[in-house]
């Protein structure tokens, strides 16, 4: 029933969202964004314990204030993101403004393959179909198997209307389609802040340990394809900003699994600088760091008889 009512509501979205005046699409989903964060659910109580690793030092009232502007971001992610598919092309050519895109441009002309890296800042939705129709540059991506299955099939169509070709996360599979993309001089896009396999890679984060998807890494060492970290945020204009960091240097020494290592925490280090500039647009709203996915067994409660002996 959850899978089925989950199913339905995107459907209504897809359907309903992007039929309405803009004006008031941004406001349904102001409110739906405040009233979630209102009943302070379990997915609004986890981006807050997750911004309480982005900012350390803030008080109760401004995680609380953080999550609300978050659950806003979030909101306008599904909002443009519903009606990305009747936007037309000048439209979505002006809803990005991306700094330092000749690293994206001169590797694209290197002709080795690129590897985009993202975390869950902002529209990654947008920013791949600004891709497509401005820069006029096809690109692969992956998708996180969802149940039910039309659900999953329906957010493929969807991204597949946006010009991007969308490889099923299947692990060998998917990795071996996205080796071939990059060897023929292709670009694979990967947000690639949560790993979604038991595979993921230990590394430091904000202070913290957490796993990350090795696939980023592990494409740009077997293809020699460039990986290029990317940052998304908001401001208060309707245009998205984005910026494109410069190539991550491949590791020369080590095995290959220090490398990874290596690189992927390279990775994490590029998306914690992003996120820390912006955690208000980090779209987090599950379980990420290792304390949280395997939280330690309480302590036995103390022997009576052994207090009494001490």
């Amino acid at each position: 029933m959850r899978e089925r009512l989950a199913d339905l509501g995107y459907q209504v979205g897809w359907s309903a969202v992007k039929r309405l005046p803009e004006p008031a699409a941004v406001a349904l989903g102001r409110r739906a964004a405040d009233s979630a964060w209102r009943r302070r659910g379990p997915r609004v109580r986890q981006l807050e314990a997750n911004l309480a690793r982005v900012r350390p030092g803030a008080d109760e009232a401004e995680l609380r204030a953080l999550s609300r502007a978050g659950m806003r971001s979030y909101l306008r992610y599904w909002v443009e993101s519903f009606r990305l598919p009747v936007w037309s092309e000048r439209r979505i050519g002006g809803a990005l403004r991306l700094d330092d895109q000749h690293h994206l441009t001169d590797a694209i002309d290197a002709g080795k393959g690129v590897v985009l890296a993202l975390p869950h800042l902002a529209n990654w939705d947008l920013a791949g179909s600004w891709l497509v129709t401005e820069l006029r540059t096809p690109f692969t991506t992956v998708a996180e198997r969802l149940k039910p299955e039309r659900l999953f099939d329906r957010f493929i169509a969807y991204r597949e209307g946006l010009g991007m070709e969308v490889v099923p996360h299947d692990g060998g599979v998917a990795f071996g389609k996205l080796a071939r993309r990059l060897r023929a001089g292709g670009v694979v896009a990967l947000v690639a802040d949560r790993d979604l396999s038991a595979s993921g890679v230990p590394v430091t984060f904000f202070g913290e340990t957490a796993t990350m998807p090795a696939g980023p890494a592990l494409l740009a060492q077997q293809t020699g394809a460039a990986l290029l970290p990317v940052s998304l945020w908001y401001d208060e204009t309707p245009v998205m900003k984005g910026r494109v960091m410069a190539p991550l240097p491949m590791p020369a020494d080590g095995t290959r699994a220090e490398r990874t290592a290596a690189l992927t925490q390279a990775l994490a280090d590029r998306f914690a600088g992003a996120i820390a500039e912006h955690p208000q647009d980090w779209h987090m709203l599950q379980r990420l760091w290792t304390a949280d996915l395997d939280p330690r067994p309480a302590p036995p409660a103390p022997d009576p008889a052994e207090e009494r002996r001490a």
